[in-house]
């Protein structure tokens, strides 16, 4: 079965419009994994609007036998300290400019190839497995593979707008099933996240072969405010269990 990893950052951000602590970040890891989340997702940015560094140490504390997955670029802010502070289950390392709203696109290696290597090389050196956010494009993946890492996260922004609209779904969703195939081949695991939520994920995980784990966080935290947190996590989980 498909893992699922709850990604916490708007629960911080909706701590951080007020001065009082709450939600709480390490309250909302507890609920997520007591109903039987995987794993704990989080993208500590460098100007700190939702996850702050003092979160992600916290959540190291408490994250005993969970999987932590820390996402970010690599050549911003405080990420590579915090690797080296934590050692977290995985790095999943992500091409955000500083100022980005979310992340919107995946590593071009045919241009940060190089850069990336020493980062990828220190980071398996501390025992961290390393994943990087990934297009569905074949000869890119491809040169993930070459690069070392360990697994891809393939972007699913286009897929769920494809969903949403209905707009050449059958041809979007065809390439990040190429791109499936073709990351089990290479031997890399398979990851994805980005806009994934309870109508979309199981056609995806069904269709795109061996997907290992998926990061979910805005779709989860905002149907959790109709469904309760605990309860939307087992609802996620049931449509995993399905496909």
């Amino acid at each position: 079965m498909t893992r699922l990893s709850v990604n916490l950052n708007k629960v911080a951000l909706l701590r951080n419009q007020r001065n009082i602590g709450i939600p709480s970040v390490t309250k909302a890891a507890a609920t997520v994994v007591a109903a039987g989340a995987y794993g704990v997702t989080v993208h500590p940015r460098p100007d700190e609007r939702h996850i702050r560094t003092s979160d992600v140490y916290e959540l190291n504390d408490m994250l005993v036998g969970v999987e932590f997955n820390i996402e970010g670029n690599p050549f911003t802010g405080k990420y590579m300290q915090l690797m080296r502070d934590i050692r977290p289950d995985q790095a999943t390392l992500v091409p955000d400019e500083p100022g980005a709203v979310t992340s919107d696109h995946g590593w071009d290696l045919k241009k940060d190839a190089a850069r990336l290597q020493p980062i990828v090389d220190s980071l398996k050196r501390l025992g961290i497995r390393v994943s990087l956010f990934m297009d569905p494009i074949p000869a890119q993946i491809e040169l993930a593979q070459q690069l070392g890492a360990d697994r891809i996260e393939l972007y699913t922004e286009p897929y769920a707008t494809a969903f949403r609209t209905g707009n050449r779904l059958p041809d979007t969703l065809a390439a990040f099933v190429e791109a499936g195939k073709l990351a089990r081949s290479l031997d890399l695991g398979l990851n994805a996240g980005h806009d994934l939520n309870l109508e979309n994920l199981g056609r995806f995980v069904s269709s795109v072969p061996a997907v290992l784990e998926v990061s979910i966080g805005h779709a989860l935290i905002a149907e959790a405010l109709e469904m309760g947190l605990a309860n939307t996590v087992k609802a996620y989980l049931a449509v995993l269990a399905k496909s």
